[in-house]
């Protein structure tokens, strides 16, 4: 929560001249209060200067619009330019909110690294984030409607409630929103299987749930396949009726996630004891390669093993198993008897094989 007060710390001062202002135009009249509003936005470019020895781009944004709007307002003895200062401030704002939450990439993200240091946000977050940037979006559309409303229709008190601690208000809604969205978020995955989030050289950047890695968020995680072979044949399962991806389908020997903070020979060695029972055995690692479906995608880390048996199949997970030749195998491509991802490997193993042992 720290980086939240560092950003209100941040916008204060940008709110400092507008509530100069209405104080100064209550007591001294509307020129006085533009002029001491100027002077202020300069004192604290200044002061922000000689204390970072560099000029804020935002606070010099600020003063700009400040000493354009109150200049114009000056010019033409009518506050009402001033009073759009905070509603060009907002619109702007829109934009840059609008365009992080709509667009690809997400330069709203590299500006709160640029600002919170330590702030490490993984592939999982950076989904959360755009999700809130539209909700702050939503709402902030709606304020800065509400803020010209109170420039063409209220008065100088009202205007000032809603672009100054009204800013605050619309804040604090937010920061509500956020924190009863996190516990939601947190009570629904309490009892979910937390799984790593990778890049594609394998280099762990966060984690993040079983249910949202496999519900079309092509968030990149790891898995462990495992081919076993004996006298030329492949080893294969009859994937489960009741698993949620290709059930039914012929699938590699072994095939499984790595858990969060598990190596990959230790996931190896669970996996092919889970699902077929083997347990004593030397895999060797063939290749990984990036497999994206419908609706996820992974990082898949494959093996070749040489076991003739026998194997205990687990009921809950595999149908049957059985060894099958590549004349086989090659035979039924294409015909949905494989589950996809399988005949891709396949191929590749067909590439790779002549140069390892196979019988």
């Amino acid at each position: 929560m720290n980086q939240w007060f560092v950003l209100i710390r941040q916008l204060l001062p940008g709110l400092l001249p507008l509530l100069i202002f209405i104080a100064a135009d209550e007591i001294w009249g509307t020129k006085t209060g533009l002029l001491v509003a100027i002077g202020l936005g300069l004192i604290e470019l200044i002061a922000g200067f000689l204390k970072e020895k560099k000029i804020d781009k935002f606070v010099l944004l600020d003063l700009g619009l400040i000493i354009a709007t109150g200049g114009i307002s000056l010019w033409l003895d009518n506050d009402f330019f001033f009073k759009m200062k905070p509603v060009i401030i907002d619109a702007i704002t829109c934009i840059m909110i609008g365009a992080a939450a709509f667009l690809p990439g997400n330069f709203m993200l590299d500006m709160s690294k640029r600002y919170f240091k330590n702030i490490n946000i993984n592939p999982w977050q950076q989904i959360l984030f755009k999700k809130s940037m539209i909700v702050f979006f939503i709402m902030l559309v709606m304020y800065t409607l509400i803020t010209l409303w109170a420039v063409i229709y209220g008065t100088t008190r009202e205007w000032g409630l809603v672009s100054g601690p009204g800013f605050f208000v619309l804040f604090g809604i937010f920061m509500a929103y956020e924190i009863i969205q996190k516990r939601i978020q947190r009570n629904a995955y309490a009892r979910d299987e937390w799984l790593p989030l990778v890049d594609e050289q394998g280099k762990v950047l966060g984690s993040a749930p079983r249910g949202v890695v496999h519900h079309h968020t092509m968030l990149l995680h790891p898995v462990v396949h495992l081919h076993v072979i004996n006298h030329g044949k492949i080893y294969l399962q009859k994937r489960s009726l009741r698993k949620l991806v290709q059930p039914g389908k012929w699938d590699t020997a072994v095939g499984g996630h790595i858990g969060a903070g598990e190596q990959v020979d230790v996931s190896l060695r669970r996996e092919a004891y889970e699902e077929i029972g083997l347990k004593d055995f030397n895999a060797q690692l063939v290749f990984n390669y990036v497999w994206e479906s419908q609706i996820e995608k992974e990082l898949v880390f494959t093996y070749l093993t040489q076991f003739s048996g026998p194997f205990k199949p687990n009921a809950e997970e595999v149908d049957e198993g059985r060894f099958w030749s590549t004349e086989e195998i090659e035979k039924n491509i294409g015909n949905e008897i494989f589950t996809p991802n399988f005949e891709k490997e396949f191929l590749m193993l067909k590439q790779v094989i002549p140069r390892m042992k196979w019988n």
